[in-house]
């Protein structure tokens, strides 16, 4: 007969070549405890990440029947999940003889297992180490009121967040891991392999019946490139969110072309969130969290900054409205020099001009530079035009201080 505890042992090792050393903490803790102080409450067991966990955590108390148990109601679950059938077969091995490494079918591509020992890296990962919920994602400063729900990806984890919008302020509501592209991040040409760092927004929802198979169960693709990769040169097309084919549950980590990949159920239940042409989506190589109060502090300099351009503006104080823009500044009609031309000339003939600003969102933009995305709809008035607009504005800090460094429609 085997001895469980022998197997036990042999399986704790197991995790750690899984893991490389990176669930000491993970082991240290139940992953299914009722909760930890300022974490939100673990997923419920029927995810395939709450299921990893506890399977996890049968092994590390060598009940390995249970560990079994709970693998093979993974896989009943979900037929086509690879990484808990690999974990099947090695609890079925760790039964006859010690094992060696993670996933010691002779038989099975090296490089498959390597994928899959990726994927059971970030995904028990990116669980046990779920973000604090009394921290936002220093992206989502505004919100719109129509924008409902906010989408962050982290590159890094392969996870992607899903907020609400509650009065202004993101409040969590799920997460789900994704794939994204081959050669990593920051795309900045056609068939690079990349997934784009930056703020976009859904632009449609594409139902199964209109793809190929490959797409899963449906695509909702993003506005990549937006107004400033555009700027910076970079160029490509057909950066979605999309499901797995049907054969597949999930991918590897990274798999893509570029797209955000998510199972098939996953985005099911992502789609419930997601509002074509409003839903903000923002992808990062890693996501940058706040606390409240520094949040509300960043959020409020930057509505300042928003409010100062709009009054100097309706006040027709042209010198210090100018002042708001970069030397850097560009759009689609040129530079700097043309815009403070141009701004000058039109208000020689305004005698009195009235601004509103209405459906106000700021994103930070993730990424190198510290840059925000302001859009928001404009209700201009004056003694010889009036029109209401969707504009859309890049700033950017020079020195300290917030310029607009790119104002264009949206």
């Amino acid at each position: 007969m085997a001895d469980p505890a022998g197997a036990g042992r042999q399986l704790m090792r197991w995790i750690h070549v899984v893991l490389r050393g990176t669930l000491a903490l993970l082991l240290a803790c139940p992953l299914l405890a009722a909760g930890t102080p300022g974490v939100p409450a673990a997923a419920p067991a029927a995810t395939p990440d709450a299921a990893l966990g506890a399977i996890i955590q049968a092994i590390s108390r060598s009940r390995l029947d249970d560990a079994l148990t709970q693998t093979e109601a993974l896989i009943a679950q979900h037929p086509n999940f690879r990484l808990a059938h690999l974990i099947r077969g090695d609890l079925l091995l760790a039964r006859s003889r010690p094992l060696d490494a993670f996933g010691n079918a002779s038989s099975a591509p090296e490089e498959k297992l390597s994928d899959l020992r990726e994927e059971a890296i970030v995904r028990l990962k990116a669980y046990r180490n779920r973000p604090p919920a009394h921290y936002v994602p220093r992206y989502l400063l505004q919100m719109a009121p129509e924008q409902t729900h906010a989408i962050v990806v982290d590159t890094l984890r392969s996870r992607l967040y899903v907020y609400q919008n509650d009065d202004g302020r993101p409040r969590f509501i799920t997460d789900y891991y994704i794939t994204h592209g081959k050669l990593g991040t920051e795309k900045g040409r056609e068939g690079d392999k990349r997934t784009p760092i930056g703020v976009y927004h859904v632009t449609a929802s594409l139902p199964p019946q209109k793809l190929s198979d490959f797409y899963g169960n449906g695509a909702f693709p993003i506005s990549y490139p937006n107004e400033w990769d555009r700027l910076q040169g970079r160029d490509g097309h057909g950066i979605w969110l999309h499901g797995t084919p049907s054969d597949t549950y999930s991918r590897p980590p990274r798999a893509s072309d570029g797209c955000v990949v998510l199972t098939n159920p996953d985005l099911a239940r992502l789609a419930g969130f997601l509002q074509v042409g409003i839903t903000p989506v923002i992808i990062s190589n890693t996501v940058e969290w706040l606390n409240i109060e520094d949040w509300r502090s960043e959020r409020d300099a930057l509505l300042q900054q928003v409010e100062a351009w709009r009054k100097d503006w309706e006040g027709r104080h042209v010198d210090r409205y100018l002042s708001h823009y970069s030397r850097q500044f560009r759009n689609n009609e040129g530079g700097y020099a043309q815009w403070a031309e141009q701004k000058r000339m039109v208000a020689g003939g305004k005698t009195w001009i009235k601004v509103a600003l209405g459906k106000l969102s700021i994103f930070r933009s993730p990424g190198k530079q510290d840059m925000a995305v302001i859009t928001f709809e404009q209700d201009y008035r004056s003694n010889n035009l009036s029109n209401v607009l969707k504009k859309r504005q890049y700033w950017q800090k020079e020195r300290g201080r917030w310029k607009i460094v790119y104002e264009g429609f949206a």
